[in-house]
């Protein structure tokens, strides 16, 4: 009987002792140039970015930037905190899910805060460059929900440096660009 109990637990905990896929790192920081194009107006600045690995298959992740309205003296704050699940796929790639809390604030009592899910998958293309997709949705209180997509890559110019570049496309017609360096541990 010892031995059914042993084996039902352990074959419940199958789906969670999964690792990361070979190469791909939830341990990172980095930091550099962010760009938001949009109908309304243009903006760009500087952001940080990182992620830490708490378990296997769990992560926790942050980001922030700050940017100025193109031809004004507005500037703005976004912020953006979760959690995510991944669990590897292949030997060089895992499926990857995403959950956050986000907020602009813009001063003069203009905010907006509110929620985004996604999921996709992040790969191994070769030993020194790593790809990822997802596709998410992000909705609050203070706007309207969107759909959106993010694409990016890292390059890695040694086991702990890197170069790290991104671009998000959300459902309208707006844009998000990141690039900068990326310190992996």
């Amino acid at each position: 009987m010892k031995r059914h109990i042993l084996a039902f637990a352990l074959a419940a905990a199958m789906p969670f002792a999964a690792s990361a896929a070979d190469g791909i790192k939830y341990n990172y920081v980095q930091g550099g140039y962010v760009a938001t194009n949009t109908d309304a107006g243009d903006a760009d600045g500087w952001g940080l970015r990182g992620s830490v690995a708490v378990h296997p298959n769990f992560h926790l992740f942050a980001d922030y930037a700050n940017q100025k309205i193109d031809n004004t003296s507005v500037d703005f704050d976004q912020w953006r905190v979760g959690g995510g699940y991944n669990r590897s796929i292949s030997d060089r790639t895992d499926f990857v899910g995403q959950l956050a809390y986000e907020k602009l604030d813009a001063g003069a009592g203009i905010k907006a805060e509110g929620y985004s899910a996604e999921a996709g998958v992040r790969s191994m293309m070769t030993p020194n460059i790593e790809g990822y997709a997802m596709l998410g949705y992000q909705d609050g209180d203070d706007f309207d929900g969107d759909a959106y997509g993010r694409l990016g890559a890292a390059v890695k110019f040694n086991q702990n440096w890197g170069a790290a570049a991104e671009v998000k496309l959300v459902n309208g017609g707006d844009t998000q660009w990141f690039v900068g360096p990326r310190f992996t541990w």
